[in-house]
């Protein structure tokens, strides 16, 4: 008994003298620390208190310690504002032991080479931000609790970068090795929706002057929880970017089927921001809509799992969806009827990238069969009035690079010890007059012609998107109901869309469009390849001819100049009776020309020549008519071939990958390729594809319509069968197929092979019939010969090329764009390049698609056009990390760089580099990862 009562007394005034020694050391900074241990022996050190009296205190002891005593905090119940403020001492003095040990090696192994030590870490985090995410909040808007939470939900979360690492990639190694993974993810997500419900309240209470009873200002109030937020929220961005989080956060149902993380979204776009408020808190609220944006394009750019498809599955979260997606039109119609110098009246904090991702989200949508039609009812509008404006105004806009207003991105660069100092500090009773905190904010921006370019060909991209109908895909009610909806629009008073625009009222809407289009269509095509693919500006020019047709056969816009009015009798009935069939035909005849351009007009223009200025020509959009009619004819020729092999056999570049995790604050390189670029395409050449009036796009990343009376497993078969993807095989099973082919390279006129190697492959990913492996082997077959011949055609070689396959080419996928694709090598051969294509390789050679160590190569982009020279410097194993087989890649020092050192690589990392230029920086010498399928060996001198 006596023994009992001693321990307990022990362990009690251990208790206290740890209490005591955080209370103490909690304000003092890791590199004070260090000097303490180096004055110390055998890690116990003196200090002298606020008070004069000296403590002793054992530091090994209190780190091994202090984590589970936080803990046991936690788990007692009593959450008040005394535990909040004891939490934040705590967790400030757990960051400075965990920034000691990177000083101090002895304690380094104390404390972090110490696996129990390290769960213990882990632990605290997860369990803190659960008891975070399930606080009830109080109801008064200006609160210290507020405050203090928001402050923990940071700090914890910024915590992990102290004690496992600052590298992205090993703190999610180190979150998915944890069993509680799911919970974490669930209680991150959901503290930071508790931060922005605290935030919401205090930006109406600021907004209606609600008085302050603290010493600290309504707008400090605000402007701290905006940090707060803004910081907790860039974890979960940076987290979002890496590729195996994000396909562990697709299949957690809480967050992406029950619609937690659209929730937020909607939270967070739905703070309003008042003209009254600061500039440094409309631009932190800003940057808060422009990175919950990203986190939805990271979803929505997953490769393995479709999120749209997810958030589809049931009609509640559809619908959660679609309210967000109202959200995501709505700002973008706020932006694009701005004044166009709104930006420049304050410069001197980043809004981040909140237009430019909210177009990038759009496009998505727009391609996005559950969100199509909901697109069309809800921005037509908004798209119409856009083309409805002064041709000066839409040039300055969208054919221009050089924009007066342009976006600047920034990250948050957060500091555990000085917001738990201000916090702790500014919210007691002795102190008077509060401090301001600021971050540093470290800026991303991008050249302004760049970011034009990229908003001009998103632009684009809309119109691409909702014109195209693809049968057996698209539901039959929206077969043309964008251009007819445009129709609509113009009928319409839309000047109130864009308040920062002047609108002609005495011109006719039709020939200001058409105009518009025009020069639209002009500058699009000097927008290929960096930026917009063929297939989406003839689309664009399609939907032109479509609507200059429309204005013929109805007469709309005949009589506005004299009548200053609209013909009223242009109905909707009247439209959706009209003949589009016909008018396909004549586009399909001119290669998407309008009326108004074909016959004599045509081959006046093509004597003209088009060297105009950017964005003034109106006659430079419809270029290479017949060169479009012949490849139409050549390819409607082939023999065994259905709809679809003609589809994929137009070798016309599809849209590039956006690819991969992407690391934390590099937006400004991401939106170098659309959100919808990474797992969208649509056909190679929509001219030769349409059919008896219907304009298709190739069966890619479908997605399906949620249907409200049918049964959840139908609904997944549906989403199966509606989905567009581009391949219907994966990496692995292309590999394995091209293996076989070595051994029978006529296996599709095998029905038994078809059907076993059909088997086989749907074991190593999604389904494969023996139809859709016929139709596969047929499109590669067509594609090699062609290929070939186009090559040997350039190389001056007169020699035939044998109708029989010659063999499986490495690398060769049943799409262009996709990493096997051989289809640019046909496209060089076409163009100006048929010189440098003599050197390459025979493409029928067993030397085609493999290149050795120190061989001399060329570099070949995703469109076909030459990146650079140089030599082969590893083929085998990893380079920092990466394994060259799996990516089916090889490592080349550059000598020649024939595009922009600033061009983003096809495998970015922080240790190699993100461009050709940093890369150089990094490694001393211009040394790149690139696909081996894009990698061709130079013939010897």
């Amino acid at each position: 008994m006596r023994i009992a009562k001693e321990e307990s007394s022990s362990s009690a005034a251990q208790a206290i003298s740890l209490i005591s020694a955080l209370k103490e050391l909690q304000g003092v900074t890791a590199l004070d620390l260090n000097k303490l241990l180096r004055d110390s022996e055998n890690f116990t050190i003196h200090y002298l208190t606020e008070k004069g009296s000296l403590l002793k205190i054992d530091m090994e002891k209190l780190a091994g310690s202090l984590p589970l005593h936080l803990t046991t905090l936690l788990m007692s119940g009593v959450r008040d504002e005394a535990l909040f403020r004891y939490l934040l001492r705590g967790i400030r003095l757990l960051h400075s032991l965990c920034e000691l040990a990177s000083r101090n090696s002895k304690f380094e192994q104390i404390l972090l080479d110490d696996v129990k030590m390290m769960e213990q870490l882990t632990d605290l985090v997860f369990y803190m931000l659960i008891v975070l995410g399930g606080y009830r909040q109080e109801y008064r808007a200006f609160s210290y609790m507020h405050l203090m939470h928001s402050t923990l939900v940071a700090c914890n979360l910024h915590l992990l970068t102290a004690f496992v690492s600052t590298q992205w990639q090993d703190i999610v190694h180190v979150l998915l090795a944890h069993p509680k993974v799911d919970i974490f993810m669930d209680a991150a997500f959901g503290s930071v929706r508790m931060i922005v419900s605290f935030l919401e309240n205090a930006l109406v209470a600021y907004h209606e002057d609600i008085s302050v009873e603290s010493n600290l200002t309504a707008e400090q109030m605000v402007y701290y929880l905006c940090q707060q937020c803004e910081a907790s929220l860039q974890f979960l961005q940076s987290l979002c970017q890496q590729k195996m989080f994000k396909e562990r956060l697709l299949k957690n149902k809480e967050l992406c089927e029950k619609g937690s993380i659209l929730f937020l979204a909607q939270s967070i776009l739905k703070l309003h921001i008042q003209p009254s408020f600061p500039s440094r808190i409309m631009a932190a609220i800003s940057r808060l809509k422009a990175k919950i944006l990203s986190i939805l394009l990271s979803l929505c750019e997953a490769e393995s799992i479709s999120y749209l498809d997810e958030v589809a599955s049931s009609v509640r979260s559809l619908d959660l969806a679609k309210s967000v997606a109202l959200e995501v039109f709505d700002l973008l119609k706020k932006a694009f009827g701005r004044d166009p110098g709104h930006l420049t009246a304050d410069r001197s904090f980043p809004m981040g990238f909140v237009q430019l991702n909210a177009m990038r989200l759009a496009d998505i949508f727009s391609d996005d069969s559950n969100f199509r039609s909901y697109m069309i009812l809800c921005f037509t509008k908004v798209l119409t009035a856009i083309i409805s404006l002064s041709h000066g105004d839409f040039l300055s806009c969208w054919c221009s690079s050089n924009l007066s207003e342009t976006e600047e991105d920034a990250s948050i660069e957060y500091d555990i010890f000085a917001a738990v100092g201000w916090i702790l500090d500014n919210t007691s009773p002795d102190v008077r007059n509060a401090t301001n905190l600021e971050f540093n904010l470290i800026p991303n921006s991008m050249p302004k012609a760049s970011y034009a370019h990229h908003r001009t060909s998103l632009f684009v991209k809309f119109f691409a998107n909702l014109h195209c109908f693809v049968p057996n895909i698209c539901e039959e009610q929206e077969r043309n109901l964008f251009v007819l909806k445009v129709m609509e629009c113009l009928q319409m008073d839309l000047s109130n869309l864009l308040p920062g625009f002047s609108f002609a009222s005495d011109a006719p809407k039709a020939a200001i469009a058409s105009k518009n289009l025009r020069s639209l269509l002009s500058h699009a095509e000097s927008l290929i390849p960096n930026f917009l693919n063929v297939e989406d500006v003839q689309l664009l020019r399609v939907f032109f001819g479509e609507l200059q047709s429309l204005f013929t056969s109805t007469g709309f816009g005949e009589n506005q100049v004299q009548d200053s009015k609209f013909d009223e009798s242009l109905s909707w009935d009247k439209l959706s009776k009209f003949n589009m069939n016909e008018h396909y035909q004549e586009a399909q005849s001119a290669g998407g020309c309008p009326p108004s351009l074909t016959g004599k007009e045509h081959a006046s223009l093509n004597k003209k020549g088009g060297n105009f200025k950017e964005g003034m020509s109106e006659n430079s959009a419809f270029p290479d008519m017949d060169q479009h009619n012949t490849r139409a004819e050549e390819t409607n020729q082939g023999k065994g071939l259905n709809k679809q092999n003609q589809v994929d056999d137009k070798g016309i570049p599809g849209k590039t990958a956006s690819g991969g995790a992407r690391e934390m604050d590099k937006d400004a390189q991401n939106v170098e390729t659309s959100g919808s670029d990474s797992s969208s395409a649509k056909g190679k050449n929509v001219v030769d594809n349409m059919d008896n009036g219907e304009l298709s796009k190739s069966n890619e990343r479908l997605k399906r319509t949620a249907v409200e009376e049918n049964p959840e497993d139908e609904k997944i078969e549906l989403s199966q069968r509606r989905k567009r993807k581009r391949t219907i095989m994966n990496d692995k099973q292309v590999m394995l197929i091209e293996r076989a082919l070595k051994d029978e390279p006529d296996m599709q006129r095998n029905a038994a092979s078809l059907q076993s190697w059909a088997d086989k492959l749907s074991g190593h990913g999604s389904e494969v019939t023996s139809s859709q492996l016929k139709n596969w082997l047929n499109n590669r077959k067509a594609r090699l010969a062609r290929t070939a011949r186009d090559v040997k055609a350039a190389a001056g070689d007169d020699n035939p090329v044998p109708e029989k396959q010659r063999g499986p080419v490495p690398g060769s996928y049943d799409s262009p764009g996709s990493p096997g694709d051989v289809s640019h090598v046909a496209r060089i051969a076409s163009g100006d390049n048929k010189s440098e294509l003599a050197r390459f390789v025979d493409i029928g050679s067993p030397e085609f698609g493999h290149c050795n160590a120190g061989q001399n190569v060329v570099l070949v982009g995703v469109r076909g056009d030459e990146i650079g020279r140089g030599k082969v410097f590893q083929v085998h194993g990893k380079w920092y990390g990466k394994s060259l087989e799996e990516l089916s890649a090889h490592v080349v020092d550059i000598s020649e760089l024939k595009s922009d050192k600033g061009m983003r690589l096809p495998y970015p990392s922080e240790a190699t580099g993100n461009t050709f230029a940093e890369a150089e920086t990094k490694l001393g010498v211009m040394r790149v990862l690139w696909g081996s399928n894009r990698v061709f060996a130079l013939r010897p001198e």
